[in-house]
């Protein structure tokens, strides 16, 4: 079924839009529940399957790492077989692969079953994006949309730890990886009577070469991210073949024009550029507070791993109270304000969390946390609504994954580096207040981009 077909069927979906909606927005609570209670899991599992800290860490990164090398492939089946498909297969493959998780009689067959839902995380969340992009083609009614489907990632930050714990001390380990099945199943099911159909294959294919080399792109540095922390001369390999494989990709692509996986000249339009380097920026400093702060907590003594989770509420919960609102305040300010506003706003928090890392006092970093939290909230849906809305429908499925690309790759950098800064300098409070002093000045950085860049002209064109 091409494009051209689908304004019909979007109007006969106008009726059921909100079980299109949950159906959307269950995605993105399969994809993260998982990734948030399967870090918790590590300990009894190791237990449990006799399994030490490396194979534990590829329970964990063995997801990652398929997620990150399939991402651009599934933004394109999206736009070529169908993105209702495209979300369908992905959300069975998750199924499926929690299914063989919670059976997994050992730790070979655990790390497969995280890498087969890594595979369906890349299917499912491009599409589901795509999706929004398609059905609501109103920049307001797109960004309401937008601000319930990001929410719901605070509503996973938020539940996740405190699900995971109460799972773990009372069903097993186990038991997390069979809590996501209902919530996959019922996404499945509502996509089958809710979503309608689209794709545009129009002179485009599968373009295997840059699929080859935009896997290694990807995966190379989800690896090099990976192995940094006890590996450094492999992780410096890994980003090598990466750098080389994106060279490589990029010269691909330029000659294959309108027909590239990738085309180049998404890159030319400013509002998508921009959205692009505040995404990664968002996620930089994002997972580098989730990753660090509760590490210099435990590592000062100030407090256990259930009073770290704890005391990190303020940023999720801040967020899910913002988010649904973020449409409307893009209607009010605009999407620029929004966005680099948002941006900002987070850089100001990271700030604030190293300007008292070393106090005994644990209120700045809670401030901090706020900001950030409000900061996501206001930017997230936003980011996401300027960059599929700066593309035609035809290519909801690339700019999906691409998008989806960024927020991994500024997580991935964020971590790797922020950690490495954090390290360097003895871990802690004196490790912190540098690490969050820089990831906040890359924020501000990155919203001084989208500032210039996304213009309001540029962020309403289709």
């Amino acid at each position: 079924m091409d494009g051209s077909s689908f304004p019909r069927q979007a109007g006969m979906a106008a009726g059921r839009r909100g079980l299109t909606l949950t159906a959307l927005c269950l995605a993105v609570l399969v994809a993260q529940v998982d990734t948030a209670v399967v870090n918790l899991a590590t300990r009894p599992i190791g237990d449990a399957l006799g399994a030490g800290v490396g194979a534990l860490q590829w329970v964990v990164d063995g997801y990652n790492l398929t997620y990150a090398v399939l991402l651009l492939t599934g933004g394109l089946l999206a736009d070529l077989y169908g993105r209702r498909r495209i979300y369908m297969a992905g959300a069975a493959v998750f199924t499926a692969a929690s299914l063989a998780c919670a059976a997994a009689p050992s730790v070979a067959v655990l790390i497969g079953g995280r890498a087969l839902a890594g595979v369906g995380a890349a299917l499912l969340l491009p599409a589901s994006l795509a999706i929004i992009r398609v059905v609501w083609r109103g920049e307001a009614e797109r960004g309401r949309a937008l601000g319930l489907w990001a929410a719901c990632n605070g509503v996973a930050m938020a539940i996740g730890p405190t699900l995971g714990g109460v799972l773990i001390r009372s069903l097993g380990w186990r038991s997390i990886f069979l809590v996501v099945v209902p919530l996959a199943l019922a996404a499945l099911g509502l996509a089958a009577v809710a979503i309608p159909e689209s794709a545009d294959p129009t002179g485009r294919d599968f373009d295997a070469p840059a699929q080859i080399l935009g896997a290694l792109a990807l995966g190379g540095l989800a690896f090099a991210a990976i192995q940094s922390r006890g590996e450094p001369v492999t992780a410096g390999i890994a980003l090598a073949v990466s750098a080389l494989a994106l060279a490589l990709f990029v010269r691909v692509e330029a000659g294959r024009g309108a027909a590239a996986l990738v085309p180049l000249d998404l890159f030319g339009i400013p509002a998508f550029r921009g959205a692009v380097a505040a995404t990664s920026g968002m996620t930089f400093g994002m997972y580098g507070v989730l990753f660090l702060l509760p590490m210099a907590w435990q590592d000062a003594g100030r407090l256990d791993a259930t009073g770290a989770g704890l005391a990190l509420m303020p940023m999720a919960l801040v967020f899910v109270a913002v988010s649904p609102f973020s449409g409307a305040l893009v209607a009010r300010v605009g999407a620029r304000r929004a966005t680099a506003g948002g941006v900002a706003v987070i850089g100001c928090g990271l700030l604030v969390i190293g300007l008292g890392a070393l106090q005994a006092a644990l209120l700045p970093a809670e401030i901090g946390l706020a900001l950030t939290g409000l900061g996501m909230g206001c930017a997230t849906g936003p980011l996401m609504g300027v960059a599929v809305g700066a593309v035609g429908p035809a290519r909801a499925g690339t700019a999906s994954a691409l998008i989806n690309v960024a927020r991994m790759a500024g997580a991935t950098l964020g971590v790797a580096l922020l950690g490495a800064v954090f390290a360097l300098a003895g871990g802690g409070g004196a490790g912190l207040a540098p690490a969050m002093l820089l990831g906040g000045a890359v924020q501000i950085l990155c919203a001084g981009v989208a500032w210039v860049t996304t213009r309001p002209a540029a962020a309403t064109a289709t």
